[in-house]
């Protein structure tokens, strides 16, 4: 079992604590709601069972098998961008590149790649890279207390990252970039 199914699993044991109820019936009560959109159903877990964003979005994944780690088993890296960077996204591959070949002089830590993004992993997912729009890649960042800066978004309590970067040019991937990256890095430690 990979670091990244240890993590969800356990996310997965801790939600079912914070609900007193097993996945199995998180999952019937999940149905039952006649929700089928995986946001209204990451909403209705919210609510009704007092989940933050990560964790109702988790259970969702769970309950649906849609996370993006089952849609990219058996791809490898390379056909997994080739497809994440595809058609009017092509032209934002060589942002992914530039920030790859950066951060892997950082040291060890692991890619998993889902449909849409990669994650990189350390103890803990320290940062996430893909496209956001046919125009812009997005490096989502877990690091706190960086310091506020007009590219550097801090995104709503609960969300997946605590940062966001919005790059729309390979030119925009530099130094102050890779600090922040590198912060992120480090605190996942």
């Amino acid at each position: 079992m990979s670091d990244i199914d240890k993590a969800t699993q356990t996310q997965l044991d801790n939600i079912q604590k914070k609900t007193g109820k097993k996945l199995e019936q998180l999952g019937a009560l999940l149905r039952k709601s006649g929700l089928s959109k995986h946001g209204e159903l990451r909403l209705f877990a919210q609510k009704e069972f007092g989940l933050g964003y990560g964790d109702a979005n988790t259970l969702v994944h769970a309950v649906l098998k849609s996370d993006g780690t089952r849609q990219a088993e058996g791809k490898g890296e390379g056909q997994l961008l080739d497809a994440m960077y595809s058609g009017p996204k092509a032209a934002l591959r060589p942002i992914h590149d530039k920030l790859m070949k950066e951060i892997v002089k950082f040291g060890e830590f692991e890619r998993a790649p889902k449909k849409n993004y990669f994650s990189l992993r350390r103890k803990k997912q320290f940062a996430m890279i893909g496209p956001a729009t046919n125009t812009r890649v997005e490096v989502g960042l877990n690091a706190k207390g960086l310091k506020k800066n007009a590219r550097l978004l801090e995104q709503p309590a609960g969300s997946m990252c605590n940062y966001v970067v919005r790059v729309t040019d390979a030119a925009e991937v530099d130094k102050e970039l890779f600090a922040w990256i590198r912060a992120a890095y480090e605190a996942a430690g």
